[in-house]
């Protein structure tokens, strides 16, 4: 076992899963270097979540490796991989999942108080990304008082709160009307840029994959190279902090 290069943030080599005996991923490989936004595309049912959940150790594969950061992911005991997801993830599906006793900005704090950073500091945090997704005024309120994209944006900033190293957003954008889409993918493509969040997007819809810097196509849980943006070459690597991934069986 070898751990990958130094410029990969995130490495899986010949991924393979099943669910109840249907193949869900068959010898898949992804390698994402720190900073990049990386789409996965595909229809329903291609494997994508099931890629991202065997990337961020939410499942172990049944076969193949996952590396994070130098660090095998797929050899993690359960609460390993638990810290991981807490400490270094951030993770965005397309239901929000709030807690309906906590207040809006507990919600968003959620990651920094489980890890026992200071009240005052977490919920500092959580109000300046609340802030910046223009909803600072429910801060107090419960979730109920809240409309279903606005639950997203707290979401969101729950995903951001303790500026993870990756971000894995599983159809985030999917519930939500065409402005609430460009809001909530303009916020998480700058926060990305400006703190060097590697973001892993899982979609089928053409306009939030057209946000990221590169796509991966999935089809029946194997690489769909004829959907897939081509592989930089070393010599085309010009600006600062761009991230290259490359996707095969």
């Amino acid at each position: 076992m070898v751990a990958p290069p130094d410029n990969d943030v995130l490495r899986a080599r010949s991924l393979h899963y099943s669910h109840s005996g249907s193949p869900g991923l068959i010898g898949v490989c992804v390698e994402v270097r720190e900073g990049e936004i990386l789409a996965l595309t595909g229809p329903r049912g291609s494997g994508k979540t099931t890629l991202l959940r065997c990337l961020s150790g939410r499942l172990l594969p049944e076969q193949g490796e996952v590396w994070f950061d130098g660090v095998p992911v797929h050899t993690l005991g359960a609460a390993a991989r638990e810290r991981l997801r807490r400490d270094r993830f951030g993770w965005l599906g397309p239901d929000p999942q709030l807690l309906p006793e906590l207040k809006v900005w507990e919600n968003a704090a959620l990651p920094m108080l489980l890890a026992g950073a200071p009240h005052r500091s977490a919920k500092r945090a959580a109000c300046a990304w609340l802030d910046r997704l223009d909803i600072g005024a429910f801060a107090r309120k419960r979730p109920r008082a809240l409309n279903r994209a606005e639950c997203q944006r707290v979401a969101l900033a729950r995903a951001l709160v303790n500026e993870p190293a990756v971000i894995f957003a599983d159809e985030p954008t999917a519930p939500l009307h065409r402005a609430e889409r460009s809001l909530l993918l303009r916020t998480l493509t700058t926060a990305a840029r400006s703190h060097g969040i590697t973001v892993l997007l899982a979609t089928h819809d053409e306009e939030t994959a057209a946000a990221a810097d590169r796509r991966v196509a999935l089809l029946d849980g194997r690489p769909d190279p004829a959907a897939s943006s081509p592989a930089p070459s070393p010599a085309s690597e010009t600006q600062e902090g761009q991230a290259a991934c490359s996707l095969s069986a």
